[in-house]
């Protein structure tokens, strides 16, 4: 994910919001944000391939690997 930095003319217009304007500017970005990353994907299969061709990276190991990204992608 690229980082984006926060231009001057935003800097200033969040240095000028009261209280109201910050809570809807924080909560559209944080829901922006949400959106995005629900709709990223994983393709398992592509991964599984790309690690696989790591130079030592036998088929038992990658079976390890890949058991527990499949953890954590569930959980």
């Amino acid at each position: 994910m690229a980082e984006k930095m926060l231009d001057r003319a935003t800097y200033k217009k969040i240095k000028g919001m009261t209280r109201e304007e910050m809570q809807s500017f924080l909560t559209n970005y944080y829901n922006n944000v949400m959106q995005d990353a629900s709709e990223a994907t994983l393709d398992i299969d592509e991964l599984r391939k790309e690690i696989g061709g790591i130079k030592g990276v036998g088929e038992k190991r990658l079976d390890e690997i890949m058991m527990v990204i499949e953890k954590h992608l569930c959980s």
